[in-house]
């Protein structure tokens, strides 16, 4: 179960955090991917501290795990800030 989560988590990061880097200014999506973030997050530290631990993937699986935090509150700030400006249309 360790492996497998941490290969599932891995993946879903990389995807994840390519999304975010090109749909900065879709807050709809942002607000979504963020939740299933928490729920990613959840699930990674559970698997972590709740699985039988492989030595080789314990140091990857919890940079995967604060990495996936940190993109969390940054899809959680792009989600839910305030526009403040007007965009123009050309």
């Amino acid at each position: 179960m360790f492996t497998t989560s941490f290969w599932i988590l891995a993946i879903w990061l990389i995807v994840n955090g390519i999304w975010t880097c090109f749909a900065t200014h879709n807050q709809s999506l942002m607000k979504w991917f963020a939740w299933i973030n928490v729920i990613a997050i959840v699930w990674g530290f559970w698997a972590f501290y709740g699985a039988a631990s492989v030595a080789a993937l314990s140091g990857w699986f919890m940079t995967v795990n604060w990495v996936n935090v940190i993109l969390t509150i940054c899809q959680f700030y792009l989600g839910y800030r305030k526009s403040g400006h007007i965009a123009q249309q050309h």
